[in-house]
């Protein structure tokens, strides 16, 4: 029991770090759409959106193998908290309490979720 914890945890972790490297298509999509049509910067940004959703989809098939879909669909909201945490890094944004609500609702929603599948 305590190595398929340990295995599910693994995986938990890999799902967040893919999560992680998915929410920077949302990073590049925005910096594509400031650049001129076909420019040099918008194929470069636009080809970093299809490479990371190409390798977030393979990761995500093998995740899913050992994670069950409604637990692991429950936590791709946690792109929403790293949308912010880009936001205000990257391009300057300001965090509005709203947001903040927000971000806690989607974390409970995420532990409840997790817990509930334990």
């Amino acid at each position: 029991m305590e190595q398929k914890k340990s295995n599910s945890i693994i995986y938990y972790i890999i799902l967040h770090a893919l999560l992680f490297v998915y929410s920077f298509s949302g990073v590049c999509s925005k910096m594509a759409s400031g650049e001129k049509f076909l420019s040099f910067k918008f194929i470069l940004f636009y080809g970093g959106i299809i490479a990371i959703l190409g390798v977030y989809a393979i990761v995500w098939q093998q995740i899913l193998k050992h994670i069950p879909l409604t637990t692991a669909f429950c936590n791709k909201a946690v792109g929403i908290i790293w949308g912010i945490v880009w936001g205000v890094v990257i391009f300057r944004e300001t965090v509005t309490w709203n947001m903040l609500v927000g971000a806690v609702i989607v974390i409970i929603g995420v532990i409840i979720v997790v817990k509930a599948d334990e």
